[in-house]
């Protein structure tokens, strides 16, 4: 059966190729803001773009199962998107330092624009208190991959250090609750 990934995730594609997955990736193009602005939970909202995402790509393939996944962060009632500067991304590091984040990962499944699926998890991230001087060496040797993600870090690579504590699936961290996804298409007998 086909399967393809809604995403140009290369973190996505790479978590379900190393689990030995054989798909296809078709980026979905929509205005997240506007989903983003409707006033819904992080969780809701979350949801909400992972179906879009999954029912944009699933319109134009017949009978291919269609992941679309989403990731947002939230701390103290605020809403994260990715970076789009460095000086951004120090902001928002700043604003991070030393307190407890949440990175919230929905992915929903769609067959024949149905949504057959949907899932969303929660970790919960405490950064260490960071000085501005550490900020700007961890800014510098990252570079712009720090405006791939939403958190402003890949926990996979230097991101760890900024870390005093964390609670939640490694996955869903790296923005797709694997395991969730693995058992729903073991259930529909796309893998074995």
């Amino acid at each position: 059966m086909k399967l393809i990934l809604a995403s140009a995730s290369k973190s996505r594609a790479e978590l379900l190729q190393n689990a030995g997955l054989d798909m296809t990736c078709m980026a979905s193009h929509l205005d997240e803001d506007l989903i983003k602005a409707e006033g819904l939970t992080v969780e809701e909202t979350a949801i909400k773009l992972s179906k879009a995402k999954a029912a944009f790509v699933s319109q134009n393939q017949k009978d291919a199962y269609v992941i679309g996944a989403d990731q947002m962060m939230a701390c103290e009632g605020q809403r994260f998107d990715k970076p789009t500067s460095l000086a951004q991304a120090k902001e928002q590091l700043q604003f991070l330092s030393d307190k407890t984040h949440h990175l919230i990962s929905a992915v929903s499944i769609m067959r024949n624009n149905e949504c057959l699926w949907s899932h969303v998890d929660v970790a919960s991230l405490q950064m260490r208190a960071l000085s501005d001087d550490f900020i700007e060496d961890y800014l510098t040797k990252i570079g712009d991959d720090v405006l791939t993600t939403v958190g402003g870090y890949r926990l996979e690579s230097l991101g760890i250090q900024l870390f005093h504590k964390i609670e939640g699936d490694y996955f869903t961290i790296l923005g797709l609750p694997l395991l969730p996804v693995l058992d729903f298409l073991r259930h529909e007998n796309v893998i074995e």
